[in-house]
């Protein structure tokens, strides 16, 4: 399998190479669908010309990156195309053996279920054999870097790629069953982005699974275990912030990198919304909870563009609910689909509906520390978008 995978990588590092190339690489990185303000190339370039003043680049409010980033590219500046090509190479390697090894433990825990009559007698059909899955982890590799949405954000030099090679290696290393290196790599993946820290629990199930410890809370060995993982990962993720500290001999990276330190209640209320929308069998009650931390926010009402609009596709929709369900379970005139279409609308109207309070905070923030009447440098009056 060595050959094949080869040919991918020799393919998608072409197709790369031909994009960085054409004129398509300034349209590229322009677009807001391929990067963000987080990870946007041009926002590491202005880092590190600040830092090559001996400013620091978390003096202003431009640049989120982390510390680690802005220095290894302090030094393959010059190299940053083939940096971007290396890292999604190695994300696809990695995704090759995780899933190689994934497979010989699926192929090795249905032969033990089938010895132990744990399947039913007809299911033969559903066994997934070594030759059906073989192709598997090429195919993985390659979905990967020929995806259209990873070729276009290598060629936009968008730092997503390293969090994605990092949390490629955090899942190698975990269905290697190393304890140690996921940790370490799970820890990376946090200090580059909060979000990856969901990964610590099904990480940690799969190492319990590959040491064969039952999860059971009268279990000495398990509670070891979880306490040993979560000591590596903690102490992983402090060391790598202490060298943050060393490299800029300052905590400024903290706010810029990770937000809202400064004001932690509007995160929670943040994320109390994205709980209550995309948790599983969600009802009004979830809602009625940050719901109930709107008049905290009144302040931001000048600032909400579409408030009365989304308002009342929250009401509609909460008063379809109820219509809909009689029409489909009781009277029989309408199917599943009509009640879906209602409660998929009404998270839509939650989601921009956060969105809005997101934006005016953000907006307020700006203001306060810029003024409330901005100028251009001719001196005519500016108008603030969100980039």
């Amino acid at each position: 399998m060595a050959a094949p995978l080869a040919l991918v990588l020799v393919a998608a590092v072409t197709v790369r190479a031909l994009l960085f190339r054409s004129s398509l690489v300034d349209f590229i990185s322009e677009r807001v669908e391929v990067v963000s303000p987080l990870t946007a190339w041009k926002r590491v370039v202005e880092g590190l010309s600040l830092l090559d003043l001996g400013v620091s680049p978390y003096s202003g409010a431009v640049f989120h990156e982390t510390p680690l980033i802005i220095y290894l590219f302090h030094f393959l500046i010059d190299h940053a195309e083939l940096v971007f090509m290396v890292t999604d190479a190695l994300t696809a390697v990695a995704l090759y053996f995780a899933i190689q090894d994934y497979n010989k433990v699926v192929v090795k825990k249905q032969k033990l279920l089938l010895e132990l009559d744990q399947y039913a007698s007809d299911v033969a059909e559903l066994i997934r054999t070594p030759m059906e899955m073989r192709y598997i982890p090429l195919k993985v590799a390659l979905f990967y870097l020929l995806n259209p949405y990873t070729v276009l954000s290598c060629v936009a030099k968008s730092t997503c790629a390293i969090n994605n090679t990092i949390i490629a290696f955090f899942i190698l290393a975990t269905v290697k069953g190393s304890a140690f290196l996921s940790a370490i790599f799970l820890a990376l993946a946090t200090y580059q982005s909060l979000y990856p820290i969901t990964l610590f629990v099904p990480g940690l199930l799969y190492l319990l699974q590959r040491q064969y410890l039952p999860v059971k809370l009268q279990s000495k060995a398990f509670w070891t275990f979880t306490g040993q993982y979560a000591v590596m990962y903690v102490g992983s993720l402090v060391v790598i912030i202490c060298l943050s500290f060393f490299l800029l001999s300052s905590w400024d990276f903290i706010p810029s990198v990770y937000g809202f330190m400064d004001h932690p209640m509007f995160f929670m209320f943040i994320q109390m919304a994205v709980i209550s929308i995309f948790k599983s069998y969600p009802t009004v009650g979830d809602v009625a909870l940050y719901l109930a931390f709107l008049p905290v926010w009144s302040h931001l009402y000048r600032f909400l563009r579409n408030i009365f609009f989304l308002s009342c596709v929250m009401i509609v929709c909460s008063l379809l609910f109820p219509v809909l369900w009689h029409l489909w379970i009781y009277a029989g005139s309408a199917n599943s689909n009509f009640y879906y279409a209602i409660t998929l609308t009404f998270n839509v109207g939650q989601i921009l509906f956060i969105s809005d309070y997101f934006y005016a905070f953000l907006r307020r923030e700006y203001y306060l520390t810029h003024g409330l009447h901005l100028k251009r440098q001719d001196g005519t009056e500016a108008m603030l978008v969100l980039k």
